[in-house]
């Protein structure tokens, strides 16, 4: 059974997960809006695996006896002044996300609550890999700078992006 500082901290994070995939759908819509594609593609996917992470942790907190919460989402923004302002704020949120991975698994220790604290070494493993996957991307983007050639191109390449929802967690199954 969750302690209700858990619960509340799981229904949180679960919150600000779902955010993360309603910030990257308004960022593939204002893709769409300048014609880059391939860019829109990859921030569509991103929010799947942000949708992921929510139901992911709603489950684990209803599993535990917890009550997953449905808490309201703040409005993201949706406009940007380039592809690398709009791919900055991606690994600027990444980054941020981290921080509050953190601070989840500190509360679990803090609850003396092994079980969570081991299930969320999974969230702590996927932002290693967000961050390094918003550098890498944000990196070719600032390396195509304005040169609307280099530009098409990591658009091109960020478009063959493939992302399946894991068994479990499809959206249309």
């Amino acid at each position: 059974m969750l302690s209700k500082k858990m619960n509340d901290a799981l229904n949180n994070q679960a919150n600000r997960e779902l955010y993360s995939a309603y910030l990257y759908l308004s960022m593939s819509y204002y893709f769409e809006s300048i014609k880059m594609r391939g860019f829109a593609h990859w921030m569509r996917l991103q929010a799947g695996e942000e949708l992921v992470h929510t139901m992911k942790m709603l489950d684990y907190t209803a599993g535990k006896g917890g009550r997953a919460e449905m808490l309201a989402v703040e409005a993201p923004k949706f406009s940007w002044d380039s592809p690398q302002q709009a791919f900055q704020h991606v690994w600027d949120h990444e980054r941020a996300v981290t921080g509050l991975i953190k601070a989840l698994v500190k509360v679990a220790e803090e609850e003396s609550d092994e079980g969570t604290a081991e299930f969320l070494q999974w969230y702590v493993k996927e932002q290693v890999e967000e961050e390094e996957s918003s550098d890498n991307v944000l990196n070719k983007v600032k390396a195509a700078g304005d040169d609307r050639s280099a530009l098409e191109a990591a658009d091109r390449l960020l478009g063959e992006r493939a992302f399946k929802f894991p068994r479990g967690f499809e959206i249309f199954p």
